[in-house]
């Protein structure tokens, strides 16, 4: 298809710069059968139903981005993907000035060693030292929040909280699974109360994530791999809840392809463990959810076009198209859909 297609006007001023508080404050537009309503996220109970089953990428944001010096360059990196116990994958800014073999120096004792270049303009980077690469970047790292909100304020104290959600156990994401956000405790009671499940699964997000779409057709876009892992429990509870007539849904555009990645064409999940770079485009026959739970995305994104395969172009365009007009907060620190095809 047609990337133009994905393509929509979206006035600066309704870009999130702060979640909603409290997080399950945050307004969310229904899409089901019934047609398209607004509500806000402490409705979701109300809005699905006994048996149903929520899907959470339990995740953890580490701190990413990194700033240092080669000599007198200012080296500037955001980590995408582990390749080896002390190796990253990352995103350089003024990789120009490196070359391979060069040591770049990101403070507070953290160095590491600039190596092969990828397909995707990536650069391996490869920490020094003994210590854990958690600890250094503990040190050194910053939260990486998206370019969208980076560009227009700095990270704060505010962020290392905020940019979590409550299911966060496994570290290794460098962007949240940003629909999770605006689950809060008593949200989970309220959900438990109607008699609706919770299950999670593992999907290290990458920085790839925001990259925008060169290609002028989706044929021709290369999706970046990240790692993720759906056990064999997980896989047999999801397949259960189907068989009894609740429905699976993913809390992110991360829980669904990871469960998609899974799903046989059979239908059934089985468990996986490994690299996704599964694109979703319209044309695409969903397997493994019934549901998706997301935030507003990107013009143009690879995560726009997944949800017009869920929910069709045009209806969500019309959706886009009400939530600008009626004042819906969009991206990472936004409102939330909920997609029910």
């Amino acid at each position: 298809m047609n990337v133009d297609d994905f393509d929509f006007e979206l006035p600066a001023g309704r870009i999130a710069l702060r979640p909603a508080a409290p997080r399950d404050a945050a307004r969310m537009l229904v899409l089901d059968d019934a047609g398209t309503r607004d509500a806000v996220v402490t409705d979701l109970p109300d809005a699905l139903r006994p048996g149903d089953l929520l899907v959470f990428n339990d995740t953890r944001v580490i701190p990413a981005q990194l700033k240092g010096r080669r000599g007198e360059a200012r080296i500037g990196a955001t980590l995408h993907k582990r390749e080896g116990p002390r190796a990253w994958r990352a995103f350089v800014r003024n990789a120009r000035r490196l070359r391979n073999g060069d040591v770049i120096d990101f403070g507070v004792g953290v160095f590491a060693t600039a190596g092969e270049r990828g397909d995707d303009g990536s650069v391996l980077l490869e920490f020094a030292g003994d210590e854990p690469v958690e600890l250094l970047l503990e040190r050194a790292g910053r939260m990486p929040l998206p370019p969208y909100i980076a560009s227009k304020r700095e990270t704060d104290a505010r962020d290392a909280e905020d940019y979590q959600t409550l299911f966060a156990r496994e570290a290794g994401a460098v962007a949240a699974p940003t629909a999770a956000l605006h689950f809060t405790p008593g949200l989970m009671a309220a959900l438990e109360a109607r008699g609706i499940g919770h299950a999670t699964l593992t999907l290290h997000v990458g920085a790839g994530t925001f990259l925008p779409v060169k290609a002028a057709d989706t044929d021709e876009h290369r999706m970046h791999a990240e790692w993720g892992r759906l056990d064999a429990a997980t896989a047999d509870r999801l397949n259960q809840v189907r068989r009894d007539g609740g429905r699976v849904i993913a809390v992110g555009t991360t829980s669904l392809r990871l469960i998609e990645s899974a799903s046989g064409e059979d239908g059934i999940i089985r468990p996986f463990e490994g690299d996704t770079a599964i694109f979703i485009t319209p044309g695409y026959r969903f397997r493994g959810i019934d549901g998706l739970m997301t935030n507003f995305h990107l013009p143009r994104s690879t995560l726009f076009m997944l949800v017009s395969a869920l929910m069709g172009l045009d209806r969500m365009k019309d959706a886009y198209a009400h939530a600008i007009q009626n004042g819906y907060r969009f991206y990472s620190y936004g409102d939330a859909s909920l997609l029910l095809p």
